[in-house]
C-alpha cells in the first residue's frame, strides 16, 4: 500500500462568513492509496479557524501505515490523535479503494441505495443588501431546494434578522424550504427569542445554537422551542450523541469532524437507536469529500452536501447536482476524483 499526498488551494465564488469568522479559500490536502493496481482518493478540509490545516495532516498521515481494513485503521488513528480531517481524507480514500477492488459504487457496497433528498445550499452571514444579491445567483445557478442561513452575527441579533428577512426574500421566487444554523453564535436567551421569532417566518429547524463546549445548557431549550434544535460543532463522534441525545431533536455529522466514513456510520447507528433525526454537512470541500458523503446520502433526513458549488473553480468532479440532490457517480469508488 503506498499514499501520496497534493495539497491544492481551493477559492470560494463567495466568501462564507459564520458567526466565528470568514473563510474566502482553504488549503485541502488530497490524499490517495494504491495497492497497485487500483487508487483511492480522499480528501482534507480544514474548518473556519482551525489547527488542523493541509500540512499539519500531511505531516500527522505521512508517520501513518495504513492496512487495508478502514475499522481497524479508524482505530489506530484515533489511538494516535491524529486530526479527524486527515482520518476522513485517508479513511475515505481507502473506502474508494475498496470499492473500486469489488468494482460497484461505494453506496452499493455499503448496501445503500441512492438518496432522494435535496441538499441545501448556504448563504454566509452578509450585510442585507449583499444576501439580496447572492441570494438568487445562488439559487439559479445550483437549481436547489433549500436555502440554509447562516446566522450567529456577532453584530448581533437584529442583524441576524435583517440578514434572514433579506434572504428569505430574495429566496421566495425561488420556492426554496427554510433553515438556519447560528453556528454557535447564541446565548439560551438569544436561542428561545429567536427561535420564537424564526417559527413565524416558516423555518424548518435550528442548527447549533449554542457555542461548543455549553453543551450543558441545551437542557433549559428541551421542551421550550418551536422548532427542532440540532447539534453539530457538539457532537463529533459516536460516543457524544448519547450526552445531548434527551436535549436535542437531532445531530449533524460532518466527515471531517468525524474522520470520516467508518465512524459516519456508527453516529447514524446511535443516533437512530435513541431516535434522533440525522443530517451530513460539509465543511470546505471539493466535489471529492462531497461524493464520499453523497454516498452515504440514504442515511439522513437532511443533506447540506454543497461547498462545491462555492467553488471558482472546482478542481475535481463527481458530485453532480440533478434536480436539487447531491449524487455520487455511477462508477466504481465513491466517483469523486481530480480534474485531469
Amino acid at each position: 500500500m503506498t499514499v501520496a499526498f497534493r495539497r491544492i488551494e481551493l477559492v470560494k465564488l463567495y466568501p462564507l462568513a459564520i458567526s466565528r469568522g470568514t473563510m474566502a479559500s482553504s488549503e485541502n490536502l488530497f490524499v490517495t492509496i494504491s495497492d497497485g493496481q487500483h487508487e483511492g482518493i480522499g480528501e482534507l478540509s480544514p474548518a473556519t479557524g482551525s489547527r488542523w490545516t493541509a500540512e499539519r495532516g500531511e505531516t500527522l498521515l505521512g508517520e501513518f501505515k495504513p492496512s487495508d481494513d478502514p475499522y481497524t485503521n479508524y482505530i489506530r488513528m484515533r489511538e494516535a490523535n491524529i486530526d479527524p480531517p486527515a482520518m476522513a481524507a485517508l479513511d475515505m480514500a481507502l473506502w474508494d479503494l475498496l470499492a473500486k477492488r469489488a468494482g460497484v459504487p461505494l453506496y452499493r457496497l455499503l448496501g445503500l441505495p441512492k438518496t432522494t433528498v435535496p441538499t441545501s445550499v448556504t448563504i454566509g452571514i452578509n450585510p442585507p443588501e449583499v444576501t439580496r444579491q447572492r441570494v438568487p445567483d445562488i439559487l439559479r445557478r445550483t437549481g436547489a431546494k433549500a436555502l440554509k442561513i447562516k446566522l450567529g452575527s456577532p453584530q448581533g441579533r437584529e442583524h441576524d434578522r435583517e440578514h434572514f428577512l433579506a434572504a428569505a426574500e430574495a429566496a421566495a421566487p425561488y420556492g426554496p424550504s427554510l433553515r438556519v444554523d447560528a453556528n454557535g453564535g447564541w446565548t439560551v436567551e438569544e436561542t428561545l427569542l429567536m427561535d420564537a421569532w424564526l417559527a413565524q417566518q416558516g423555518v424548518g429547524y435550528i442548527e447549533q445554537p449554542l457555542p461548543e463546549g455549553q453543551e450543558a445548557d441545551l437542557v433549559e431549550l428541551k421542551g421550550r422551542t418551536r422548532l427542532p434544535i440540532f447539534v453539530d460543532e457538539s457532537c463529533r463522534y459516536s460516543e457524544d450523541v448519547p450526552k445531548w441525545a434527551a436535549h436535542v431533536d437531532g445531530i449533524n455529522l460532518k466527515l471531517m469532524k468525524c474522520g470520516g466514513i467508518t465512524e459516519a456510520v456508527r453516529i447514524v447507528a446511535v443516533a437512530r437507536a435513541f431516535g434522533l433525526q440525522t443530517m451530513i454537512g460539509c465543511m470546505s470541500e471539493s466535489s471529492v469529500a462531497i461524493a464520499a458523503g453523497a454516498s452515504l446520502g440514504a442515511l439522513f433526513d437532511h443533506i447540506d452536501l454543497d461547498s462545491h458549488l462555492n467553488l471558482a473553480p472546482d478542481p475535481t468532479e463527481g458530485a453532480p447536482i440533478v434536480d436539487g440532490v447531491v449524487l455520487p457517480a455511477d462508477r466504481p469508488g465513491h466517483g469523486g476524483t481530480l480534474r485531469k
